[in-house]
């Protein structure tokens, strides 16, 4: 690479990411925990005392830092970094965090990329998939995999493009591990986990996530009331088990606004494919049914 690469916030991701790609003085490193110094020299890389430090002379900047801090980092580094390096905004924050950490860079007359990491570091390293998109999303990839990363991806032009693809899909994945979380303490307090879990198995069936939207908002359009109800009873299972049911609330409440909609396929036939349920849903919503 003609410059350095600075890694901003030197945590679990930037360590692993030096280690593997054995970057060592090729790579400065700047992080707000004094503790991570002794992690960098260890690895052969720069430690620097400031953002502006690491920043100098880089090609390549990856921002790994907490999402609380993104944006902010994003504002002080737009300001310091070099016009012709690459800004990779690889925290997991909403798509409009990412828009407005660009249009910093924008004004700035700097190049802002944003780049999703779509599965933990470990055990993938240098090997985890990296959605890239923004204006720079070529050049992104190109200096990526100069440093080493192997499975890149350019998912469009549009900044947030690359994070609203991880972030919603982490609504499914994350959402399904707290659901796991209250059904396991629920099953485990009332003695059937095995039966559960076996029946869950049993009931299992191979499909397309795109046949398993359309078949989960079917049965909400047209049941959803009843499910809402059911899911009450369990909700008050939870509270008398101990468990605050913190996912089965809301999923009564869901349930029951789609229950709310009043789909009757013996009246009138439910929309064909997601998404055209889901224009649907949407134009009730806003009333203009």
């Amino acid at each position: 690479m003609r410059g350095t690469i600075a890694l901003i916030g030197f945590g679990e991701a930037g360590s692993t990411f030096a280690r593997a790609g054995a970057w060592g003085p090729l790579a400065k490193a700047f992080d707000v925990a004094p503790a991570r110094r002794g992690a960098m020299e260890e690895l052969g890389v720069m430690p620097c005392d400031s953002a502006s430090q690491a920043l100098d002379g880089a090609s390549l900047v990856l921002s790994l830092v907490t999402a609380d801090q993104a944006l902010r980092v994003a504002r002080e580094c737009a300001g310091l970094i070099a016009a012709d390096a690459l800004f990779c905004d690889m925290n997991s924050v909403a798509p409009g965090t990412k828009r407005r950490a660009a249009t910093a860079f924008a004004e700035a007359g700097a190049r802002y990329v944003d780049v999703a990491v779509m599965a933990p570091v470990h055990p993938a390293h240098m090997a985890v998939p990296l959605n890239i998109s923004g204006p720079y999303a070529a050049e992104a990839e190109g200096a990526l995999r100069d440093a080493g990363f192997t499975r890149t991806a350019v998912v469009g032009d549009a900044v947030g493009r690359a994070s609203a693809i991880k972030l919603v899909r982490s609504v499914m994945v994350k959402g399904l591990e707290a659901l796991t979380a209250e059904m396991m303490l629920a099953a485990h307090a009332e003695g059937v986990a095995d039966a559960v879990l076996a029946s869950l198995d049993a009931s299992e069936k191979a499909a397309s996530w795109a046949d398993k939207a359309d078949y989960n908002l079917d049965r909400m359009l047209v049941h959803g009331r009843r499910r809402a109800a059911e899911m009450a009873e369990a909700a008050q299972m939870l509270r008398d088990l101990g468990i605050d049911p913190l996912m089965t609330d809301n999923t009564v409440a869901r349930q029951q606004a789609l229950g709310d909609v009043g789909a009757d396929p013996a009246i009138e036939p439910l929309p064909q494919g997601f998404a055209a349920k889901l224009a649907a849903i949407t134009a009730i919503s806003k009333g203009e049914h």
